[in-house]
């Protein structure tokens, strides 16, 4: 445990925080939409199961880094391009996140489920289970980052916790404000089309610089969020 209250470990700690609450966005946007569409006294029950599933699969995969690194060794070729595990795991993850958000974004266009309560999933259990599957490709980034971060199993179990505590406290006020605005769901959907296809690339082994990502999400939002703020004032 010195090493985490050392200078370096602190600083390594802090640094691995903030880059995993950066990570997390997605995560967070993921869940967020998807418990949108449940009864209101189940989504706080959703968004902490979802997020509890996160921190329990990053967990787990810290504990076994060996297995995880072990999954970028190749198992089958198709022509020249060799396939790993991990491969496998983002293209599955990001064709789930392009066909998921693509037909959101047609139901919500359409207006079919707008104020439509029959619509909404039959039950707990199924939204759970497609935040789960999803966490566990989210939980790929987070681990694969924390490992290039530090060699401190300690630190990044710490770093990991505290950026899921800090995203819990959050989520339920971005999925309040997410689900006032039509608007704002349209661009976190478009986001995460975003998402799949850059995981879908990083299967092929095409590497996309996250800052262009995540800068680019981030100018879009604060052009909406402007919009909507000033939308609220010509209200007044």
């Amino acid at each position: 445990m010195e090493v985490l209250f050392s200078p370096e470990g602190l600083l390594s700690l802090l640094t691995l925080t903030f880059l995993e609450i950066v990570l997390g966005i997605d995560n967070i946007i993921f869940i967020s939409l998807i418990s949108n569409d449940l009864k209101s006294s189940q989504q706080p029950l959703a968004r902490r199961l979802g997020l509890g599933l996160a921190l329990g699969f990053r967990i787990v995969m810290l504990l076994g880094i060996t297995w995880l690194i072990g999954l970028t060794d190749p198992i089958f070729t198709i022509g020249d391009h060799p396939v790993s595990g991990r491969d496998a795991i983002l293209f599955i993850g990001g064709m789930f996140l392009l066909a998921k958000s693509s037909t959101e974004i047609v139901k919500k266009t359409e207006g079919k489920e707008h104020g439509d309560h029959s619509k909404k999933p039959k039950s707990l259990l199924g939204v759970v289970i497609q935040i789960g599957l999803l966490d566990i490709v989210f939980s790929f980034d987070s681990v694969l980052t924390a490992i290039g971060m530090t060699h401190e199993l300690v630190i990044m179990i710490v770093a990991v916790i505290i950026s899921m505590v800090i995203m819990l406290a959050f989520a339920k006020p971005i999925a309040e404000f997410i689900e006032r605005h039509m608007s704002l769901q349209i661009l976190a959907l478009a986001f995460l089309i975003m998402i799949g296809m850059v995981l879908i690339a990083e299967s092929a082994h095409v590497e996309i610089p996250k800052p262009y990502v995540y800068s680019s999400v981030g100018f879009a939002l604060i052009v909406q969020l402007l919009s909507i703020r000033a939308a609220e004032r010509n209200k007044q």
